[in-house]
């Protein structure tokens, strides 16, 4: 049986996670006490459900230091369990708030948003160091779906290296395990043919192609990534997301994500994203 998990903020967007999951055949359960998380799921698994997901979040706060226990029983007993963590930035949440005019779960006549959702975060903390993240700042609610989609399909046996580039004037991903600034090279955005495409395109990849900076640069970060991932997989870490950024997402940090990705994608698992392209 296996059991998706999804936790995360309030307004990070479980409400549509769970819904996908729920049309790729997943038995889905909304805000369950963590304390009955393993009841619950040795019931459905008995009626005979091969497919669950559980979204556990602050709205159960009482219990919700009990998920970690829970979470670790479920797999002693061979479930294929994997907990994956919603966030986004705190102004990109107080936007959404303030747009659907709901009130946020943890909010009183004495706490302002903000400070809800920094209690938020400090409540969900444990949480989020042992799942699998993704930040929705940036992202569409069809973008969300389609990375939903990809860890779907995942084989959670196996590490899952995923790649993604972003921009730096839109942010830093919070879901970032490596960070790597290559705003120093050339950039195609100053080129009036280049502009408008992106590091997928031939043009944009052959004048990357020709600089030393640029191969000097890429050839310092695979050989790091490619040093360090033993230690990762050493510490049983079933993910790791390695974030290239430039200025703007659209050029030199999609060129260096695809030709990452190109170079670990026989020996590893690999996903792409790009955030600013979705």
């Amino acid at each position: 049986m296996q059991l998706i998990v999804i936790s995360g903020l309030a307004g990070s967007g479980k409400s549509i996670a769970l819904t996908v999951l729920e049309d790729n055949g997943y038995y889905c359960v909304d805000n369950l006490p963590a304390n009955l998380l393993r009841e619950v799921t040795l019931y459905l698994k008995e009626s005979g459900h091969q497919r669950v997901a559980v979204s556990i979040d602050a709205r159960s706060r009482e219990t919700l230091h009990l998920l970690p226990q829970q979470l670790a029983d479920l797999r002693r007993q061979e479930m294929d369990v994997h907990l994956l963590f919603l966030e986004a930035k705190t102004d990109a949440l107080v936007k959404r708030f303030s747009e659907t005019r709901r009130r946020h779960p943890l909010s009183d006549d004495r706490s302002t948003l903000p400070e809800c959702i920094q209690s938020e975060r400090e409540m969900l903390g444990e949480i989020h160091d042992l799942a699998n993240r993704i930040d929705t700042s940036e992202l569409s609610a069809n973008a969300l779906r389609a990375w939903v989609r990809d860890f779907i399909g995942l084989d959670h046996a196996c590490l899952t290296l995923l790649f993604q580039s972003f921009g730096f004037k839109h942010g830093i991903p919070l879901d970032s395990d490596m960070v790597f600034d290559i705003r120093c090279l050339p950039n195609p955005h100053y080129e009036a043919l280049l502009r408008p495409l992106t590091g997928k395109d031939a043009p944009v990849i052959e004048y990357l192609d020709a600089n030393n900076n640029v191969n000097r640069m890429f050839d310092d970060i695979r050989r790091f990534v490619d040093d360090w991932l033993p230690c990762f997989i050493g510490d049983n870490r079933s993910y790791l997301t390695v974030a290239i950024g430039c200025t703007g997402g659209r050029h030199r940090s999609v060129y260096f994500v695809e030709r990452l990705a190109r170079y670990f994608e026989g020996n590893y698992q690999v996903l792409m994203r790009h955030r600013e392209l979705d």
